[in-house]
């Protein structure tokens, strides 16, 4: 059998490979792992952390995921939604910060209404964005669900930044059954092949594309994760968040559990290295679900090949009915205050936090050629 220190050093990698380094519980195991990622991700994409700070602008949500805090179901959660000057206003604070990209994310919902607002918002962001730090304005991701490829489209062309211009959609679990049990809830409208072909629908209007799953779910193997690995190998996608199952007071599942907390974060930190040792070339983001089950979990998400960090720069009075999981951090502290401590903990992983720039995907380019 192979040693971890034999497996870490390939380029290709069985299925078995992948499960024996998914199965580390060894601590010095654990570190050749870990130190193997850090030094592909350094290798392959450098030594930058790029932030996406995270404006979550509405909770109210159509659909009812049973893992999900925010879910339609969930009527203890007050719902609200950010008016586009706010939303607006927050960007210009991440583009004043150097942030150089954002994420815009809120629950799903596919009305007219909501489509148009988008489509508003982007524009007038990408208008008032576009300086001499950031001359194509700061960079878009979008995480707002499963949409029409016409409604992709539109918000692709209303960011005014196609070289900054990114979609993260997770499809959670490549296990069918899995992915079921899920959704399987009162007025569900998901199904697997139909998040794999929104995911299609992304790579042809032209974005960035991400994906990522949960890791930890309930029922979840070892092998299923391994197939989550060979899924993104499949959908080539240039980006990755993913991070841990952690039970949400709103959610449908409490009673189902969750895996002991050390246990999940070495799980994680397993699922977050292996990606980066098959899939060396891609963004993989340190989830602030890592946070949520240790101290100075992001940072750990970054020493295990993690190359993107997602600060929640959503205005503090709303921040807290956007819980999709349970003890979710950093939702008292406000922007500014966020940020400082970032910066600190951020070098103190050896890497280098990249002011003013898009951080767009070292494999996204290599594919495109831009």
């Amino acid at each position: 059998m192979k040693s971890i220190t034999e497996i870490v050093k390939q380029t290709e990698f069985s299925d078995e490979d992948i499960v024996r380094l998914l199965a580390i519980t060894d601590p010095t195991e654990a570190e050749i792992l870990r130190q193997a990622a850090y030094d592909r991700a350094t290798h392959t994409v450098g030594n930058n952390v790029y932030y996406r700070g995270l404006i979550e602008f509405s909770n109210i949500c159509t659909l009812d995921c049973r893992y999900c805090g925010i879910r339609k179901s969930n009527h203890n959660v007050p719902r609200y939604e950010l008016d586009k000057e706010t939303i607006v206003n927050a960007a210009l604070w991440a583009a004043t910060n150097h942030y150089g990209s954002i994420c815009l994310q809120s629950g799903e919902r596919r009305d007219p209404k909501f489509i148009a607002f988008v489509t508003d918002v982007l524009k007038t962001i990408h208008e008032k964005t576009v300086s001499p730090e950031l001359p194509n304005g700061l960079g878009i991701t979008l995480s707002l669900g499963e949409q029409s490829f016409e409604v992709y489209k539109q918000w692709a062309q209303a960011s005014g930044n196609p070289i900054g211009l990114r979609y993260l959609l997770r499809f959670e679990t490549s296990n069918p059954k899995l992915f079921d049990h899920l959704h399987h809830a009162p007025g569900r409208e998901k199904a697997l092949q139909r998040r794999y072909q929104a995911l299609a629908d992304l790579r042809r209007a032209g974005y960035q594309v991400g994906s990522g799953v949960m890791i930890g779910i309930p029922g979840q193997t070892l092998q299923d994760l391994c197939q989550d690995i060979r899924t993104f190998q499949k959908l080539d996608l240039d980006m990755i968040g993913m991070g841990p199952y952690i039970t949400s007071e709103g959610g449908d599942m409490l009673g189902e559990g969750m895996m002991e907390e050390k246990a999940l974060m070495r799980l994680s930190l397993n699922m977050i290295a292996t990606t980066r040792l098959v899939i060396p070339d891609i963004n993989i983001a340190a989830a602030t679900a890592l946070h949520a089950l240790e101290e100075n979990g992001r940072e750990k998400g970054i020493l295990h090949g993690c190359n993107v960090i997602m600060p929640n720069i959503t205005p503090r009075i709303v921040r807290k009915n956007y819980q999709l999981y349970a003890n979710k951090p950093f939702i008292e502290q406000e922007p500014s205050d966020t940020n400082l401590y970032l910066q600190q903990s951020i070098q103190k992983t050896g890497r280098t936090v990249a002011l003013n720039v898009l951080g767009s995907s070292k494999h996204w380019k290599l594919r495109t050629g831009l």
